[in-house]
């Protein structure tokens, strides 16, 4: 079944407006949702940046949405007490929460005070957290020394149905790899070109046949010239090829880096429109890739009117084609 999702994103909004945010999200037609997972703001400008695992059971309290959650275990969280927390979260509300796993960003990494690690490394580590939290939702008794350290952990409150396990990638070469272990594919967007590598690498490496969901970075707003500043203003940090997003360590740096970047480069990685018939037409095609669930980021502030006009416009209008 097809669901359309609303981004709650951590680093734009305080955690009890969120919240609000969702339930309006329920309310409009939108059928899941997505977090965020951040200890920093990609930007000063946004300000905000709430502790991902508290809020996520009070939203799934609140809705009756799925929701899923991005991840890195293996520096600043460890994997068996994420394996705990999303066993929790699946017994309390079954099959209504997934988590995406992937390699993370030193933004948030680096407040550990270790070291941050080569992406081979990261991608080593990263496999050994998901064996890791698979293990352990298992029932088995897991001992393991890596690049994590676990001793004798075991989970003593299991849920009848194992949460869903996606891979997070961004470029064609990790999402062939995630292919091989992951249950399915947490991607975001981009030139449609680059997306469709994406998903072509993943079904090549082993994703044939699993769920693909796509986080798609968007500006809507009662203009156009709103939706450009309300993107520039709030997403021009966070535009710049991955390699270059996983490296950067603060706040300001990213700000630094936002410098650079003028109206015309955040427009061609974020998908800039006040027409909803543009937006609908993007994200069918979208549909027409193969996703099963578009997890929708309107990254300016204009949330309200976003959230109303995609209820009543768009969402009813989306269908895959076969």
């Amino acid at each position: 079944m097809i669901k359309i999702g609303y981004h709650a994103s951590h680093e734009q909004f305080k955690p009890s407006v969120l919240l609000d945010y969702v339930k309006r999200a329920e309310q409009a037609g939108f059928t899941a949702s997505s977090s965020s997972d951040h200890f920093n703001p990609w930007s000063n400008r946004q300000g905000e940046s709430g502790f991902a695992w508290s809020w996520l059971g009070a939203a799934l309290q609140a809705t009756s949405l799925s929701f899923g959650v991005v991840n890195a275990p293996g520096q600043r969280y460890h994997p068996a007490i994420i394996a705990q927390a999303a066993a929790t979260l699946a017994e309390m509300f079954p099959e209504r929460f997934w988590i995406a796993v992937g390699t993370g960003q030193s933004l948030n990494e680096h407040i550990t005070g270790d070291k941050w690690p080569s992406k081979a490394d990261r991608n080593a580590r990263l496999k050994e957290c998901v064996d890791i939290m698979r293990a352990l939702w298992a029932g088995e008794t897991v001992s393991h020394k890596g690049l994590v350290t676990v001793e004798e952990a075991k989970l003593y409150t299991r849920p009848d149905i194992k949460p869903l396990l996606f891979g997070a990638a961004v470029t064609s070469k990790t999402a062939e790899w995630v292919g091989s272990w992951a249950d399915g594919l947490l991607t975001i967007s981009q030139p449609k070109e680059k997306l469709q590598e994406v998903v072509d690498a993943f079904r090549r490496g082993g994703g044939e046949g699993k769920p693909m969901h796509l986080k798609v970075q968007l500006s809507y707003a009662a203009t156009k010239e709103a939706a450009q500043q309300g993107a520039y203003d709030q997403w021009r940090s966070n535009i710049f090829p991955n390699a270059m997003l996983t490296e950067l360590r603060t706040p300001d740096q990213f700000d630094m880096a936002g410098e650079m970047v003028n109206l015309q480069e955040v427009d061609k990685m974020v998908r800039i429109s006040a027409d909803v018939q543009q937006h609908m037409a993007w994200l069918q095609d979208d549909l027409n890739m193969g996703f099963e669930q578009l997890i929708l980021h309107n990254v300016n502030l204009e949330h309200e009117q976003f959230i109303a006009d995609f209820g009543q416009h768009v969402l009813p209008s989306l269908q895959p084609k076969s």
